[in-house]
């Protein structure tokens, strides 16, 4: 049971009007029916679900100039999961985009009651997270760090000063907790009748009790929305059913998967206290309640609520644009959150609506980051059972879920697994972090939970020097392989209309390139090889799957002559690394691997073994020698053990995404997702030599780039080597760490790993430059990098470091070679 005690008891109990609010807003708010009228026959956007996240997305869109808005809930608003949620604004969270959200979300109740003269109940109590471990501490002082440069008050604070904050806590076992003081509580359903007041002053038409069947699509878009009271024909529709997103996603003419699961959600209402605590006494967020507010033990309950509320397979909410159907957004999934979150996810998702995209990176919240995969019932009933317990679990560096696993794999997945492979799960996907020697403890690697220097610390770093030595072997088949091709020309005018970068190349040769969109951010980051004159192979990030499909789909013409094919299940990928790897590879194909006859950015299909049609490439995402090799999956487990065997004498060894990622990131490679997104261009990361300006015809993304190419960037990749740091003794940097520039914030790390080769902790980020007095965004130059002194901020202790825009290639034993400085920045996770 998921025990949630309200601490604002004294309030609720002694004012019991607020279990009656949401029955008697009808007679105070200009959104009431008072009889049922006519559904109107038409609409531009039709919104399903009237809580907080529906009435928050009509708000917004009001707000930005769209008017001809109809909200349909089925029974009352907010009268559902809305109506029983706790009420609690909190911004304390880890992921930097929920964060912001929370953030929007606290600044908008806080005057809505004002805008809309509906009472929400907004109370400035703060919040207290405690800590009884160090561990849980340094979780805290991480998102203090983060909380404090986005000009968020907070501290951390000692026991003493905990239990003068909030006299009824049991100090004696806690070290430490984190105090926000501007943290809130809300009456989470006035919130939801506020923004429907607002909404409907706006425009906005409002229908209660009107249940949507399903939504109608015609080739590929929403065309109309129906209901048990007739049919709406639309543009948009958007999803906010709660718990009920998921089968009505799957009611429609074509099913949009919305992976969520309901579970009970409890919480208690008690009677007041005999000496009554202060209204705005802040709220310690807790499991062991009672346990650590002993007093609450005398208190009578009143009332047990058991209400649904939907939890998401990686505890983070869902919204946007579906992939299959145009026109039709979501907004669900909360993980308990709802109230916190809501202001600023519909604020987001109106903004997507309206001009295209959002004013901030949502991709860890895009819906797109599934597919079908996930929407399993019976992998989401297991997984939530796990999810829930986790909300309120120790957040380490590098934990990985374990239901649900075992879902896509690699034809070598047993054989991996049999020598020692330690697992993580991408998409879907299993993948390999790393191997475990013999006579390892394989369980105590497992249940290791650090913020400091991990137990596979060594392990990794054989595999790195194998990587540098002589050659290693990762299975990399997660990555997404699409297949494009046509029957004349349009292909390759397609993707150069779409791709920044020039792939009118000759046939065999491999283009790294972005898809950008308008603003000339990274939608997508691949490797393209032109197979033959009409026909491309293209390389992408395993979690762009079906995100980048979608891309694609929307924009390619709708030519018969053009087809593409999702081959990502047909090819097993192995990566071979290393200055051996062309010596293991010319024996199993007796052909010249030469650079000569092989040269880099290349590829070939050869025989390797006794397989044929092999799709051979001279790259490895890492800037060390070697090869792909794409192997139709039917031969995959010959080919490994072809490899393996010729390269015994080689001192070949398997290798994991660890390994590759240290490599990666000592050399200053980005990758999507993390280090780079939509709001990220070539420009302000270094990868200009990507981007052909003049290749005779526009592409997607070129006048943002024309601009930026004239007036600067305002932001720039930056690679930081930290100096003063104990790699044994001191806390590791992962990603989100604040950067400071002569002792003032300038951005936050993005990927971070210990360079084996250099000896010291690598972390890559973006640094900005912003005026002094003003505050006015600043152009970033090459010489304001150069020519400040950084810190990196790791829990609240800043370590010093040093700063460059290029790889440190000098100290590396093995220089990089010409061509592989071609790739730089590429590199997928």
């Amino acid at each position: 049971m998921f025990l949630r005690l309200l601490s604002d008891v004294r309030w609720r109990a002694a004012n019991l009007k607020w279990r009656r609010m949401t029955c008697s807003w009808r007679s105070t708010s200009s959104t009431a029916e008072p009889y049922p009228v006519s559904l109107p026959a038409q609409a531009q956007v039709v919104i399903c679900g009237g809580g907080i996240m529906g009435t928050s997305v009509a708000y917004h869109l009001s707000k930005m100039g769209w008017k001809d808005i109809v909200l349909l809930e089925q029974g009352r608003l907010a009268a559902g999961t809305t109506r029983f949620c706790a009420g609690i604004v909190s911004t304390a969270r880890h992921v930097s985009i929920e964060l912001k959200m929370a953030d929007y979300s606290n600044k908008l109740y806080q005057q809505l009651e004002q805008e809309t003269g509906v009472k929400t109940g907004y109370m400035k109590t703060g919040s207290i997270s405690l800590a009884q471990t160090q561990d849980r501490l340094i979780s805290l002082k991480r998102i203090a760090s983060s909380l404090n440069v986005m000009g968020i008050p907070c501290e951390i604070i000692t026991p003493k000063q905990v239990a003068q904050l909030h006299p009824l806590i049991n100090i004696h076992d806690l070290v430490g907790a984190m105090y926000v003081p501007e943290d809130a509580l809300v009456s989470s359903a006035n919130v939801s009748l506020a923004l429907a007041t607002a909404a409907s002053r706006n425009g906005v038409q409002i229908h209660e009790r009107t249940s949507v069947s399903h939504v109608s699509v015609q080739k590929g878009r929403v065309t109309a929305v129906e209901t048990d009271r007739g049919q709406i024909q639309c543009q948009y529709f958007v999803n906010c059913a709660g718990q009920w997103a998921y089968e009505l996603g799957h009611s429609g003419e074509e099913p949009v998967n919305i992976p969520l699961h309901a579970c009970e959600h409890f919480y208690l209402l008690t009677h007041p206290l005999k000496e009554p605590l202060a209204s705005n006494l802040p709220k310690p967020l807790l499991s062991a309640l009672l346990r650590r507010m002993p007093d609450l033990e005398a208190l009578q309950i009143m009332q047990l609520v058991n209400c649904p509320e939907s939890f998401t397979p990686d505890m983070r909410c869902i919204m946007g644009e579906s992939p299959t159907v145009r026109g039709y957004f979501v907004l669900a999934g909360m993980n308990s959150a709802g109230i916190s979150y809501g202001g600023g996810a519909g604020k987001y998702l109106a903004e997507w609506m309206v001009n295209g995209y959002p004013s901030e990176n949502v991709w860890p919240l895009d819906l797109k980051r599934f597919g079908a995969l996930q929407s399993s019932r019976t992998f989401l009933r297991h997984r939530v059972m796990e999810v829930m317990p986790l909300m309120c679990d120790l957040k380490v560096p590098r934990w990985d879920f374990q239901t649900g696993r075992q879902l896509r794999t690699s034809p070598l997945y047993d054989r991996l697994d049999a020598q020692g492979a330690r697992w993580m799960e991408k998409h879907g996907f299993e993948r390999v972090k790393y191997f475990v020697p013999p006579g390892k403890d394989l369980l105590d690697l497992d249940q290791s939970k650090t913020f400091y220097k991990p137990d596979w610390f060594d392990i990794v770093g054989s595999e790195v020097k194998c990587c540098k030595e002589a050659v290693c072997v990762i299975d990399m088949s997660s990555f997404t392989k699409f297949e494009i091709s046509s029957t004349g020309d349009e292909a390759l005018e397609s993707l150069q209309y779409l791709f920044s970068n020039d792939l009118d190349v000759p046939v065999g040769h491999v283009v790294h390139t972005g898809m950008l969109n308008e603003k000339g951010g990274y939608e997508n980051d691949c490797s393209i090889a032109r197979l033959s004159k009409r026909s491309f192979f293209m390389i992408s990030p395993t979690d762009q799957q079906v995100h980048c499909w979608a891309w694609l789909k929307n924009r390619l013409p709708d030519d018969s002559n053009l087809t593409m094919e999702d081959v990502t299940w047909k090819y097993t990928a192995l990566n071979l690394i290393g200055p051996r790897a062309v010596d293991v590879l010319s024996e199993l194909s007796y052909a010249p691997i030469t650079p000569e006859h092989f040269p880099s950015l290349f590829c070939k299909e050869m025989s390797v073994g006794y397989a044929n049609g092999i799709r051979v490439m001279s790259i490895t995402h890492t800037g060390e020698p070697g090869f792909m090799l794409y192997i139709p999956i039917e031969y995959a487990l010959h080919v490994y053990n072809e490899v393996m065997n010729m390269g015994q004498k080689y001192g070949i060894r398997n290798a994991g995404y660890y390994a590759l990622r240290s490599l990666r990131i000592e050399k200053f490679f980005a990758f999507w997702g993390q280090d780079l997104d939509a709001f990220t261009t070539p420009m302000e990361c270094g990868r200009e030599f990507q981007v052909k300006l003049e290749k005779g015809m526009q592409f997607v993304g070129q006048e943002a780039l024309l601009e930026q190419k004239q007036n600067g960037v305002y932001k720039r990749f930056t690679m930081f080597i930290l100096e003063d740091h104990d790699t044994d003794m001191d806390l590791w940097p992962w990603w989100g760490e604040p950067i400071f520039r002569n002792g003032r914030y300038v951005g936050k790390t993005t990927s971070s790993a210990y360079s084996y080769t250099l000896e010291r902790h690598v972390c890559l980020g973006f640094v900005q430059h912003f005026d002094e007095k003003t505050g006015e965004e600043l152009v970033v130059t090459t010489d304001f990098i150069n020519q400040g002194e950084y810190e990196i901020d790791i829990a609240g202790q800043r370590f010093q470091a040093k700063a460059k825009l290029y790889p440190f290639s000098s100290l590396f034993t093995h220089r990089r070679r010409k061509d592989e400085e071609e790739l730089s920045g590429y590199q997928r996770e």
